[in-house]
């Protein structure tokens, strides 16, 4: 008996019972629907690793560089203090600036090998990143964690939003996994100060650096045990994406790419402005400051929630969507200088947040839509196209915004900013004719009419018909070629009358 309860015997059980355990979720992960869901956990966990990544340094680096600064020597001192601010300001906006000129490449990499691979690379360089951050000790080291942030974002967010435009082809579940997604972005950028902070104050800086660190590993893991990048065979049908300049010369993505920078302006900008301004105005203490941008995260929510269900039942109005949370933005941003209390100050960022996740939730869903009737069906570049037009907004806050507010002043600032977002905002008229391809044309369709674009676009059609008919499965086989070399059509295709097949 006192062998059977031996520390081998126990090490052997509980390998057996983990490898009973893992056999158990790979079948589980056969059924297409519990798939879609799982990837979905995970790209929304590394989404929100990200944005916590990005905000939770922002009550750490500058309490942690004022003590390195004292630390100095006098005369050192007295030289680096006037430049601790813009010291800041390059620190926070090197990370967007970095993931703007990785972006383009990320886009092609991703078309041209999968989402999957490139999801884990982001998730392995942020994982290195926040490591870096935990044990730096001097501005370069922290300047070098930023940028590389920057390098793994653009990996894991590009390749994690283009995941799941691919997994959701109905355009109603796709509205709503996209949803969820901005709704992790968001919590994640509103609970990372708070979380940085009282750790920082309690437990010093390391602790929440490490915390993100361990879950991003963890996440990792989960990409390579359930999604199996490395083994996944699906990549191999990938057909050659749409390059990311062509993609930009379209019209209809341009106008919502714009938007995308427009509506992020006030947020970005506001952010390494706002608590000097309350500083000055409202004598405002530091968790004040911090606590502003909590109840945003409801709105945020209820925004995220609002469009994706009135986008179920209008399908067609998603640019009036857009439209009316950009004029709701530059309203907001308009009255922000008119309050007086930090009370006051959370109604307009509230409207703020409010505002940006209608047009997120309602315009990330049509670059998909968009690349599926105009290009091809494949998301890299496209959503690189979406993450360059927030890194856009984002790198040009912590630079210049304090000039603005310096040489112009706050007011100013904020009424410049809400009037860009109402005067661009008939601009998403253009996407009305859109609307009419939902009706008119299908997938399908579309697709029959650009350049040939080979096996998978075949393949992709014909999984669409059974899921569109309730099977489940992956279409591995090879259609018959003609010899005039375009595809036949196949048998589950013939039984769907063509519209239908979208």
């Amino acid at each position: 008996m006192a062998s059977d309860a031996s520390p081998a015997n126990f090490a052997k059980a509980a390998a057996l019972t983990l490898s009973e355990r893992t056999q158990q979720l790979s079948e589980a992960m056969r059924e297409p629907a519990r798939q879609r869901r799982v990837i979905l956990v995970i790209v929304c966990v590394a989404l929100l690793l990200d944005n916590m990544l990005y905000m939770v340094i922002v009550p750490i680096i500058p309490d942690y560089l004022s003590d390195l600064q004292n630390a100095q020597t006098p005369r050192t001192r007295a030289n680096s203090s006037q430049d601790l601010d813009t010291q800041i300001g390059l620190l926070f906006a090197s990370k967007a600036v970095l993931q703007l000129l990785v972006s383009p490449f990320t886009g092609a990499f991703i078309d041209r090998v999968g989402y999957d691979i490139p999801l884990l690379i982001g998730l392995l360089v942020m994982f290195a990143s926040t490591c870096v951050f935990a044990f730096a000790e001097n501005y370069g080291t922290l300047f070098l964690a930023r940028s590389l942030q920057g390098f793994g974002s653009a990996f894991a967010d590009t390749s994690g939003i283009a995941m799941i435009a691919d997994k959701y082809v109905e355009d109603a579940e796709r509205s709503r996994a996209l949803g969820i997604a901005l709704a992790f972005i968001s919590f994640g950028s509103l609970v990372a100060p708070p979380f940085g902070g009282v750790l920082y104050e309690f437990a010093g800086k390391r602790v929440p650096f490490l915390v993100l660190a361990c879950v991003c590993l963890a996440d990792s893991v989960l990409v390579l045990t359930v999604i199996k990048p490395f083994s996944n065979r699906t990549r191999e049908n990938m057909p050659v994406g749409t390059p990311i300049y062509r993609l930009m010369a379209d019209p209809y993505i341009a106008v919502v790419a714009g938007a995308l920078t427009v509506c992020n302006i006030p947020l970005a900008f506001l952010e390494p402005t706002i608590s000097s301004w309350m500083e000055k105005t409202m004598r405002a203490t530091e968790w004040q400051m911090g606590l502003i941008w909590l109840p945003a995260f409801l709105p945020h929510v209820l925004g995220v929630y609002v469009t994706v269900r009135f986008a179920a039942k209008y399908p067609d109005l998603q640019w009036f969507y857009g439209a009316l949370g950009m004029v709701i933005i530059g309203a907001s941003s308009c009255t922000v200088p008119a309050c007086a209390t930090p009370g006051q100050l959370m109604i307009p960022l509230c409207g703020v947040c409010f505002g940006i996740a209608l047009v997120d939730t309602a315009l990330l869903p049509t670059l998909a839509f968009l690349v599926d009737v105009r290009h091809v069906s494949v998301y890299g570049s496209v959503y690189a196209i979406a993450d360059i037009s927030y890194c856009v907004a984002y790198a040009l806050g912590p630079i210049v915004a304090g000039q603005i507010v310096h040489n112009l002043g706050f007011v100013q600032l904020n009424l410049g900013m809400g009037l860009v977002n109402v005067l661009y905002a008939p601009a998403l008229l253009l996407l009305r004719s859109v609307s009419q391809l939902t009706r008119s044309r299908s997938e399908r369709n579309a697709l029959l009419e650009e350049e040939p674009t080979g096996l998978y676009d075949a393949i992709r059609m014909e999984e669409r018909v059974l899921r569109r008919k309730g099977l489940s499965g992956t279409v591995t086989h090879a259609l018959p070629v003609h010899e005039d070399g375009s595809f036949a059509r196949s048998k589950s295709e013939e039984d769907s009358s063509g519209p239908e097949c979208a």
